[in-house]
């Protein structure tokens, strides 16, 4: 999976892509925690949009790095401390159709989120809720009768994606 966009705006046809963190420096920076693989490529997308419980704005994101184990962003139009502390807590979003097609066999969590999950007989287990980076591999939190956790390894335990049905196939034991 080519990136990890923490949660699904479908309704919007937005994607959320990280947070403001807080402020860095004195000179309108930002600190930000980004849920894309890897981190750095939140940077691939020179505008987004900042949605807080004061509502959204648009910003241009003049230059970004990594700085230490975090990443930093300047951003047009925040040119001082008070300005930057003023966007922590805002979600980065940008338009899902700015995301890179994936290839065949490839898909975006915010893809998966959603799916009915079922049984190579057919029995429903229930819906793909979450996702979980594990290191040695993603893990599909699946809400049904109860939660279960089955590892995303294609062919092994996922056997199908079908997006348009809304439908994953997987070879599991329900009692697990």
């Amino acid at each position: 999976m080519p990136q990890r966009p923490k949660a699904p705006e479908q309704s919007t046809g937005r994607v959320v892509l990280g947070e403001i963190a807080g402020a860095h420096g004195v000179r309108g920076a930002v600190k930000v925690l980004s849920w894309t693989r890897p981190r750095s490529n939140i940077f691939d997308y020179p505008i987004w949009q900042l949605d807080s419980h004061e509502g959204s704005r648009t910003v241009q994101v003049k230059s970004g790095r990594e700085q230490g184990r975090g990443l930093v962003a300047e951003l047009e139009e925040v040119s001082d401390r008070d300005a930057a502390l003023a966007l922590r807590g805002a979600t980065i979003t940008v338009e899902r159709a700015a995301l890179p097609k994936t290839a065949p066999g490839e898909y975006y969590w915010i893809e998966l989120e959603g799916l009915t999950v079922e049984t190579l007989d057919g029995q429903k287990l229930g819906r793909i809720t979450g996702l979980m980076e594990t290191g040695a591999n993603d893990v599909l939190v699946v809400k049904g009768d109860r939660e279960r956790l089955i590892p995303y390894v294609p062919d092994e335990f996922v056997r199908s994606v079908d997006l348009a049905a809304g439908r994953m196939v997987v070879d599991w034991d329900p009692e697990f």
